[in-house]
């Protein structure tokens, strides 16, 4: 005889978090994070919530649910939400050249050929642009570029001047690179809208959806997690300044960015946010856009919009506007339905919708990079699906 619905489904909630605690305690136990906010809504219904280990170990301050924490690159798919509504606006068009906005940028390729770069480009991040935490000593650092995490005070004028001398590494659309394409997007509503990024996300985003902290700064200071990195026996607190080796460089931090208001608001990295927040949007997603976006506009957003260049580099794997696109979950390795979309955060964060199965990860902690692509990243999404 099998069980009433009502009693498998309680069960099966029951046994989820039975899962996902298990990975939270066993990951924090084995000093591999600080601290996390792990949520989880299936069907649109939290169905499972855990504030775990520390916001700031050496204060003593315990991980809470509204917990502030840096985004970094969550900042990319708030800010894409926005450049697609203006699209929605017929007030920027995706096969409109980035020069229309931004007359100045006009970086070239290495034969000194000038390419037209399409705002489409930027948001799929196949424009040829790179970030300079990808090489250690390559052109980026040379040049003195900001990845959206560093140096305190820099306008984005001339983040752009800098990021504009180095040379394209392919023609737009050939090939599939992340990049500061997003922080380019940043000038382009920047000028559209003739706000900064903060005021034009807050109004275009963040507002409608009745969210008060998530924001290019942070209004309440009690509440922002300490930043911690990646070292043994247990994550170091990052200083003033922090590198954390990632792919062929260093990823840097200063996680005082944010308390500088002459920082410019980076489109890829710039925001702060709790869980929920970022839950509340990536849900208004999952459930069609409205009311910030067209149940059209959202078929495109997690539709493979890299015309399949990055599954050269990741098979099974596309990207849409905005976030990776899961395109073949065989190819991929993964047990997520295909159409799940996904990106994370170099300040320690992981997210996931998964359309087919209605439902939505979010799990953001303080320990970089461990948080964003770590062990826990893939024992956490393993043992959730194995519990659904």
């Amino acid at each position: 005889m099998s069980l009433p619905l009502e009693t498998q489904h309680t069960q099966q909630t029951a046994d989820l978090a039975t899962a996902l605690d298990t990975v939270i305690d066993r990951t924090i136990a084995a000093k591999r994070l600080v601290g996390a906010v792990v949520l989880v809504a299936r069907e649109g219904v939290v169905v499972y919530r855990r504030a775990a280990g520390l916001a700031d170990r050496e204060k003593g301050r315990a991980m809470a649910e509204d917990t502030i924490f840096r985004l970094a690159s969550i900042t990319k798919p708030i800010v894409t939400i926005a450049a697609m509504r203006l699209v929605e606006q017929s007030r920027i068009n995706l096969d409109d050249p980035v020069t229309q906005w931004l007359p100045d940028f006009r970086p070239r390729l290495a034969d000194g050929t000038e390419p037209v770069i399409a705002i489409r480009h930027l948001l799929t991040h196949t424009s040829g642009l790179s970030y300079g935490f990808a090489e250690e000593d390559g052109p980026y650092a040379k040049a003195g570029t900001s990845d959206g995490l560093d140096q305190p005070g820099l306008p984005l004028g001339e983040n752009l001047k800098r990021l504009a001398s180095v040379p394209l590494l392919f023609a737009p659309g050939s090939h599939w690179q992340y990049s500061l394409a997003m922080d380019v997007i940043g000038g382009v509503i920047e000028k559209e809208t003739g706000a900064p990024l903060g005021e034009a996300v807050a109004k275009l985003v963040t507002e409608p959806l009745g969210l008060a902290d998530i924001a290019f700064a942070v209004r309440d200071r009690g509440r922002l997690a300490a930043a911690y990195m990646n070292a043994a026996p247990e994550p170091a607190r990052m200083g003033k300044e922090a590198s954390v080796p990632a792919l062929n460089g260093s990823v840097r931090f200063t996680p005082d960015r944010i308390f500088d208001p002459a920082s410019y608001h980076s489109g890829g990295a710039g925001m702060a946010g709790t869980a929920g927040n970022v839950l509340a949007i990536l849900e208004t997603i999952r459930k069609g856009g409205s009311p910030l976006l067209s149940s059209e506009t959202i078929k495109s957003m997690i539709a493979d919009q890299a015309n399949g260049v990055r599954q050269l580099l990741d098979p099974g794997v596309g990207f849409g506007f905005g976030w990776a696109v899961v395109t073949d979950p065989v190819a991929a390795q993964v047990p997520w339905s295909k159409g799940t979309f996904r990106w994370g955060g170099a300040y320690g964060h992981s997210w996931f919708v998964d359309p087919a199965k209605k439902l939505t990860v979010v799990a953001l902690t303080n320990t970089a990079l461990e948080g964003m692509w770590g062990q826990f990243t893939v024992d956490l999404r393993d043992a959730l699906y194995a519990a659904l």
